[in-house]
C-alpha cells in the first residue's frame, strides 16, 4: 500500500465541502496514531463512498490531528472527530446517511459516522464500537472496521462511568495516515 500525501502542512478545521480525493479503483486503509497506540482501519469505500471520501479528505488536511476522544462509554463506543472536543463541532459541511444492509454493528471495532437526530448531519465525528451494537443498525453509516489495534481501543480512557477522565486527561488522535492500493 502507498501512503497518500498530506494536502496541507498544518491542521485545517473548516471547509465548505470535501473535495473528491478517493478513486473507485483503489482500496483504502487509515492508520490512526493515538495516545494509547496505533489503530488500523479498513475503510469501506465501495459501500460508503461519500463518508470514506470525507474522512480521507479531512485526514489529508491533518483535521484529526490532536483531536480528543470526547465520548468514551465502556461497552459501547469511543467517539472522536470534533475539533472543539465538546461533541458539537464539525468540519463546516454535512452530508446524508449511507446505510448498507450488509454492513452492521455486529462486533467490536466497527467504525461508524456520528450525527445528530437529523440523518443528514454526518460530518467529521465518528466512533468505534467496543462490541456488538445492533441498536445502531440502519440508523448510522458504517464505513470501516478496525483490523489491528483492538487492544489499543480497550486502553482508551472512559469519559463516562467508573474511571472517567476529562479535560487534558482524555486520549487523543495524534495523526492519521491514509494508504491506498489498486484493487
Amino acid at each position: 500500500m502507498q501512503a497518500l500525501p498530506y494536502q496541507s502542512d498544518k491542521p485545517i478545521t473548516k471547509f465548505a465541502k470535501p473535495e473528491q480525493v478517493i478513486d473507485a479503483q483503489h482500496e483504502y486503509v487509515a492508520e490512526l496514531q493515538t495516545t494509547k497506540g496505533p489503530l488500523t482501519i479498513q475503510l469501506y469505500a465501495d459501500q460508503a463512498p461519500k463518508t470514506v471520501n470525507s474522512f480521507v479528505f479531512l485526514a489529508l488536511h491533518h483535521y484529526y490531528d490532536g483531536i480528543v476522544f470526547h465520548r468514551v462509554i465502556p461497552g459501547f463506543v469511543a467517539q472522536t472527530g470534533d475539533p472543539t472536543g465538546t461533541g458539537m463541532g464539525g468540519p463546516g459541511y454535512q452530508f446524508g446517511l449511507e446505510v448498507t444492509p450488509a454492513l452492521t454493528y455486529d462486533r467490536k471495532g466497527v467504525v461508524g459516522m456520528a450525527r445528530t437526530m437529523d440523518p443528514n448531519t454526518n460530518g467529521s465525528q465518528f466512533y468505534i464500537t467496543f462490541g456488538p451494537t445492533p441498536n445502531l443498525n440502519g440508523q448510522y453509516t458504517v464505513f470501516g472496521q478496525v483490523t489491528a489495534g483492538l487492544d489499543v481501543l480497550d486502553k482508551i480512557a472512559p469519559t463516562e462511568g467508573p474511571g472517567a477522565v476529562s479535560g487534558d486527561k482524555r486520549d487523543k488522535i495524534l495523526s492519521v495516515k491514509i494508504f491506498a492500493k489498486a484493487k
